[in-house]
C-alpha cells in the first residue's frame, strides 16, 4: 500500500466546509454517503454565515495578537466563544499563551461582529 505525501496542511473552518459542500452538491446534484453525513453535521454546527466568518477572521487577524496562528483563529470561528472563560477553554488545547487583555479584545471582536444568541 502506498503512503501519500502530505504537501500542505491548511486549517479549514466549518463555514468554509459548508460552502464547499454546497458547491459540490450543485455540481454533482447528490452527495455521497460520507459527504451527506458531513453536511448534516456542518448544518448543525455552523454558527456563522460566510460573511460573518470572513469579517470576524479579518478582525481577529487585525488585532495582531502575538503567537496566535491561523489554526487557532479557525477554531475560534468554529466555536464562537462569547466570554473570556469560554475562550480560555478553547485555547487550553494549544501550547499558546495569550494575555487576558488580548483575549478580551478577541471576545469584544466576536461580540461586535456576531449578534447575541437567542
Amino acid at each position: 500500500m502506498t503512503k501519500p505525501d502530505i504537501l500542505e496542511k491548511t486549517p479549514f473552518s466549518i463555514v468554509a466546509l459548508k460552502s464547499t459542500l454546497n458547491k459540490l452538491k450543485k455540481r454533482d446534484e447528490e452527495l455521497g454517503f460520507r459527504a451527506g453525513k458531513t453536511e448534516e453535521y456542518v448544518n448543525q454546527a455552523a454558527q456563522l454565515t460566510q460573511k460573518q466568518a470572513n469579517d470576524l477572521q479579518k478582525k481577529i487577524q487585525e488585532l495582531d495578537i502575538p503567537r496566535l496562528k491561523e489554526e487557532q483563529v479557525i477554531k475560534i470561528l468554529d466555536t464562537v466563544p462569547r466570554s473570556l472563560a469560554e475562550l480560555k477553554v478553547i485555547l487550553q488545547g494549544y501550547t499558546l499563551t495569550v494575555s487576558n487583555e488580548n483575549m478580551g479584545k478577541i471576545v469584544a471582536a466576536i461580540n461586535e461582529v456576531v449578534p447575541a444568541r437567542k
